[in-house]
């Protein structure tokens, strides 16, 4: 089988060549695993790295492997560029670490624009499973907000105030 071109490629579909390598890219922290999708171009690695920089570990960048387990679904980068993550305008960075067998645990979407200041609990459906997703295109502080989802270990609540907002 032969891989789809590259205009044919969704972000979170299997990958034509192994239906659990995807075309995203995926960071780890606290032992919970974050997947990065959006179209090529959108800032995956971008992303990915200034996650890197405010302590997270890579697990894949460009392809990442997602396999099922008992405990669902958890992430892998592809062996043949395990540690591998493109700078670009500089080149190819070999990491002296890098996580794997992670948890997936939530999706970054840089292909949508969060609709409102506390939008609604949105998923993006990966390699069978939907994963809670947060919308991060155009969002400058996605980084940094990521960073705390993934250390505080809880997602945050669009309904936190069900009463309409601040008094």
């Amino acid at each position: 089988m032969t891989p789809a071109p590259a205009a044919d490629r969704r972000p979170g579909a299997p990958d034509a060549t192994d239906p659990a390598v995807i075309h995203a890219s995926a960071v780890g922290h606290c032992g919970r695993g974050c997947l990065i999708l959006g179209a090529a171009g959108s800032g995956k690695t971008a992303l990915a790295l200034a996650m890197l920089a405010l302590g997270a570990e890579l697990i894949a960048d460009d392809r990442v492997a997602v396999r099922d387990s008992a405990d669902g679904p958890r992430l892998d980068p592809v062996p043949h560029l395990a540690g591998l993550i493109e700078i670009r305008g500089a080149g190819i960075l070999r990491l002296r670490r890098h996580a794997s067998d992670v948890p997936l645990w939530l999706a970054a979407d840089l292909d949508r624009e969060a609709p409102a200041r506390m939008p609604p609990r949105t998923h993006a459906r990966v390699a069978d499973h939907d994963i809670p997703a947060i919308a991060c295109r155009g969002w400058a502080g996605a980084a940094a907000g990521l960073m705390a989802i993934l250390s505080a270990g809880v997602l945050p609540d669009p309904e936190f105030f069900p009463t309409g907002g601040l008094r």
